[in-house]
């Protein structure tokens, strides 16, 4: 059984966590001021689709910047779904249900496995990253009801990735350690930087 992490391995991974979710969403209002406005006419109901099952966007798009011509730009979108658009054309009742539940259960479990010393480096380097992701989503769905995004990545005019934000990134990256822990077996490493004290059990 492994031995519960200290409290300066919790501190660390809780300031990480902090400090993700605030780069999130600073990110997100640097978005909706510099890439998008306020509309003047009538809004329809937030994320309620048309006739056709397409969303209208509470704030209108202005500009864009362009990082990398043909490949990479910032572009301000409202995601209604999940990461990267999924469960997009659910009902908005489910969307609450499973976003605020699974966001709010995934936060816990990681960090009660955490502090209780399950996992490797790469479990803990892993929690912050996906604990904040989903944190930064659930306060713009609080907000909001829907996630603003603004990373958009595309090759020329054929291949289009959804657009995303720095909570899909981190996710995606946090998720893809947790799956290389797993492969890498029950090694564990004091916290998500730090090494166990010499002489330490």
């Amino acid at each position: 059984m492994s031995d519960p992490r200290s409290m300066r391995s919790l501190a660390l991974c809780l300031i990480t966590l902090v400090a993700l979710t605030a780069l999130d969403l600073w990110t997100k209002a640097w978005s909706e001021q510099a890439l998008s406005r306020e509309r003047t006419q009538q809004l329809a109901p937030v994320c309620a689709p048309n006739a056709r099952g397409d969303y209208w966007m509470q704030r209108e798009r202005t500009q864009s910047i362009v990082l990398v011509p043909d490949y990479l730009e910032l572009r301000y979108a409202e995601n209604c779904g999940a990461a990267f658009g999924l469960l997009d054309d659910a009902p908005r009742w489910l969307r609450v249900i499973v976003f605020m539940g699974a966001g709010a259960v995934a936060i816990a479990a990681l960090l009660w496995m955490f502090a209780r010393g399950h996992g490797g480096k790469l479990f803990a380097v892993s929690v912050p990253l996906v604990a904040s992701g989903a944190l930064g989503n659930m306060v713009d769905r609080l907000r909001l009801g829907y996630v603003v995004d603004f990373i958009h990545f595309h090759i020329r005019d054929g291949f289009v990735w959804p657009t995303f934000n720095v909570a899909d990134s981190t996710i995606t990256i946090g998720v893809a350690l947790l799956l290389l822990d797993g492969l890498r077996g029950p090694a564990r490493t004091e916290t998500c930087a730090e090494q166990p004290d010499a002489g330490s059990a």
